[in-house]
């Protein structure tokens, strides 16, 4: 889509393109652009409104149901922060006291919207001309055009003086391309000026790839990680007054948001494999705080570099899933195949950490016939490759 066709999308004849489509999207492509060229719909339009009907529909999980109101990119929509996510930093940013935001490089809006609807004036830049226009109107749509305003530019030239916050989630992606950049070096704006913006305003927060590697964490910086219903979704960074603590594991589930903190630099004792095996959170695992999570419950790891936790009794908690082991054998394709067909097993959930084998390929070598469930484990125990049958601790 260009600016062209976005403009054509908010005339009245747009709008009721956009209408058309909702009603036929999530179908078969073809029926559907045959069904607005049925209803007159110039061809152009048709394509630009099937667009955006497609991208709402896949936004209402993040969006919930103000996507069906709002103007995406694909690339804008896969970086954008999730509701759940955006309402809680605004509301810490709130709470910290955060009365004027400068959103640099703030894409489709979806961090500025919620810090605007949490009280918070935001000015947005944008140096996408069609994705500053998009952002504009999703301020509009949701009634909130005089708490968030958005000038296409360069986010580098914005005066930070004028605000006493800072949020920046900078492109992760090449332009044209659309492909994943992995090196924060190559970040627009880059990982330089993004990283010194704590020593310009005395609130910052800087959204990151949750693959960031904990070496490029600035100095006196609280490094977040987020997940959602299990999903690692993201990382930020909050910077000067907004850092509470080095590292944070942040899980929320449902209407629940669960915190374990720490300093991700501690290790987790070593001992043998025990009745009940913890899978943590991959938030947990990548804030490093599988230390704190193993203290918590009185666990420890079989294999340094492997984040499975192993106690002798289950206790309910948030920051990892539990399973009951009932088996622990070095592996052994034709001895697993010949315990799960003595065990009747004939549905299995593969799980893996410090393993190559494709959970996929084992599931077709095991040949599996029977009525009973089961986990198979694929990890190391004292660097062996091991396989550990386990069923849900009650």
């Amino acid at each position: 889509m260009d600016l062209d066709q976005f403009a054509a999308l908010r005339t009245a004849e747009g709008s009721a393109a956009l209408d058309a489509a909702t009603r036929v999207t999530g179908g078969d492509p073809l029926t559907a652009a045959a069904a607005l060229r049925t209803a007159g719909v110039p061809a152009g339009l048709a394509a630009a409104a099937l667009t955006q009907a497609e991208l709402r529909r896949r936004a209402t999980g993040k969006f919930g149901p103000e996507a069906a109101g709002m103007f995406l990119t694909r690339a804008g929509l896969e970086q954008a922060t999730r509701r759940v996510v955006t309402d809680r930093r605004a509301a810490r940013l709130r709470a910290a006291g955060v009365r004027t935001l400068a959103d640099l490089g703030c894409g489709l809006g979806a961090d500025a919207l919620a810090a605007a609807r949490a009280g918070i004036r935001v000015y947005g830049v944008e140096a996408d001309p069609l994705t500053a226009a998009m952002a504009a109107a999703n301020a509009e749509a949701a009634g909130l055009a005089e708490m968030f305003t958005v000038e296409h530019g360069d986010a580098t030239a914005f005066d930070v003086s004028r605000v006493d916050g800072v949020f920046c989630d900078p492109a992760r992606r090449s332009t044209g391309t659309g492909r994943r950049i992995f090196d924060p070096k190559a970040y627009s704006p880059p990982w330089d000026f993004v990283t010194a913006l704590a020593e310009r305003v005395p609130h910052a927060v800087v959204k990151v790839a949750p693959g960031l590697d904990h070496a490029l964490i600035p100095s006196g910086a609280e490094a977040e990680w987020v997940s959602v219903d299990g999903d690692l979704v993201e990382a930020a960074l909050w910077c000067g007054r907004l850092a509470d603590v080095p590292r944070r594991a942040t899980v929320l589930r449902g209407t629940r948001v669960h915190q374990l903190t720490g300093s991700g630099a501690v290790e987790a004792p070593v001992g043998p494999v025990r009745r009940f095996l913890y899978d943590p959170d991959p938030a947990v695992v990548r804030a490093h705080l599988v230390a704190e999570l193993a203290t918590t419950l009185d666990a420890t790891i079989a294999d340094p570099s492997i984040a499975y936790l192993y106690a002798d009794s289950p206790a309910g908690t948030p920051f990892a899933r539990c399973l009951e082991v009932t088996d622990v054998l070095p592996f052994s394709l034709k001895r697993l195949r010949a315990l799960l067909r003595e065990r009747r097993v004939g549905r299995v959930e593969i799980l893996k950490r410090g393993s190559a084998l494709e959970p996929e390929r084992l599931r077709r070598d095991l040949r599996l016939s029977g009525d009973q469930a089961a986990s198979v484990v694929l990890t190391r125990i004292a660097a062996a490759p091991t396989v550990l049958l386990c069923h849900p601790a009650g």
